[in-house]
């Protein structure tokens, strides 16, 4: 009888860094390499537990002392636009969309370009150069699109946003938009218009990345109806932010040994036959 060994994916640990969220509070992932043939199942089974998908990397926070970072979702069929989502939605009725396969262009670069410079101009991606940005677009192991905002009337890229396919939903990897519009509130649109995308094909959830307690650039995920977070191993309903703190303390999460253990894989990546 012949036996392979286990095909179980292995998980490290980023060292500790200043977190770019939460001044003088130090940032640490779980993290996994995305690739071969059951991406697509680690990456749907991952997502459902609170991971991110970075190029052909898997991560999640395992912070030593805090859990103010929360991945983040909305449920479709309990979301209903507020008034002023609304009026977001009516703002921005000229803009069309347009899925693409995830392949970098130079307009698109540009507009990622303008976007950090205004709005992240002191962030990790703020060095980022075209060849960076295309492998951010194209290396992908899994079922991605390149959702793209255009002007009707000039036909110029206004707003473009990374996303994956799930089984359950979509997935924003990243989003980008132009700052000279704020009137538009374009990143609470690209929102709106995903969760319309998921609705429209049958899909229960839009995942938003990660929810910041006390952070003013994750603050505005809040405000959406239908918001779910990770938190102690489950999805949670957010009926009020003030719900989930941001205090840091020493037994915030368990141990690295613990949190790996507690980690459901697809039955195909359990073990070998």
């Amino acid at each position: 009888m012949r036996h392979t060994l286990p095909i179980a994916p292995q998980f490290y640990v980023t060292a500790p860094q200043p977190c770019p969220y939460l001044e003088g509070r130090m940032e640490r992932k779980l993290f996994t390499s995305l690739q071969g043939e059951h991406a697509e199942k680690l990456n749907n089974s991952l997502s459902k537990q609170g991971f991110r998908r970075s190029q052909n990397v898997l991560y999640r926070p395992s912070c030593a002392d805090c859990s103010a970072c929360l991945s983040a979702r909305i449920d479709v069929s309990a979301f209903t636009a507020s008034k002023s989502q609304r009026r977001i939605m009516k703002r921005n009725a000229t803009l069309e969309r347009r899925a693409t396969s995830p392949w970098a262009s130079e307009e698109q670069y540009d507009l990622f370009r303008t976007y950090l410079d205004d709005r992240h101009a002191e962030g990790g991606m703020a060095d980022m150069d075209v060849f960076e940005f295309a492998a951010m677009i194209e290396e992908t192991p899994i079922k991605s699109r390149v959702v793209e905002y255009t002007d009707a009337g000039s036909n110029d890229l206004v707003a473009a946003c990374l996303t994956d396919v799930l089984e359950d939903g979509l997935s924003m990897v990243y989003s980008f938009y132009h700052p000279d519009r704020a009137r538009n509130s374009l990143g609470t649109h690209i929102i709106l218009d995903h969760i319309e995308i998921a609705r429209e094909a049958g899909l229960p959830y839009v995942y938003l990345g990660y929810w910041v307690q006390g952070s003013d650039k994750m603050g505005y995920k809040g405000k959406f109806s239908g918001l779910e977070v990770y938190h102690g191993g489950a999805w949670q309903k957010m009926n009020a932010p003030e719900e989930f703190t941001s205090d840091a303390h020493p037994l915030s999460n368990d141990p690295i040994a613990e949190q790996v253990a507690n980690i459901s894989l697809p039955d195909t990546m359990v073990s070998g036959t």
